[in-house]
């Protein structure tokens, strides 16, 4: 059975997406944009992004009963490696050991011309 978790305190999906799957005890948490929800606001540096994204997450796990020590995967997805460095600081500001698996990979191209997207799993 698929729960899905919806909160206006992460913005809203923009497409046919939830923002976050609950699959028995498992959290899967959509890709998050660095969008303010309750501006609409994308912050222009990518540590700041990664700072909102990883706010959503957070807002969309507390919504589905969890938090980040719940977070087993992440996936960080960045539009220049080069902010890399910037973005793992603040990374490891909303994490504790054991840091959850986590892959970084640089892409073309986001949505909205965004840095920064970033997604998780999380356990109950």
């Amino acid at each position: 059975m698929k729960i899905p978790v919806a909160t206006d305190k992460a913005p809203g999906a923009i497409g046919p997406y939830s923002q976050a799957i609950v699959a028995g005890q498992t959290i899967y948490v959509s890709g998050q944009l660095p969008l303010n929800p309750i501006t609409g606001e994308i912050p222009d540096q990518a540590a700041e992004q990664a700072k909102q994204s990883l706010t959503n997450i957070k807002a969309i796990l507390a919504a589905a009963g969890a938090t980040m020590d719940n977070v087993v995967r992440t996936g960080i997805f960045l539009t220049d490696l080069k902010d890399f460095q910037a973005v793992n600081e603040v990374y490891a500001s909303f994490f504790i050991e054991p840091y959850p698996a986590r892959s970084t990979v640089e892409v073309k191209a986001l949505p909205r011309g965004v840095k920064v997207e970033i997604e998780a799993i999380a356990v109950k």
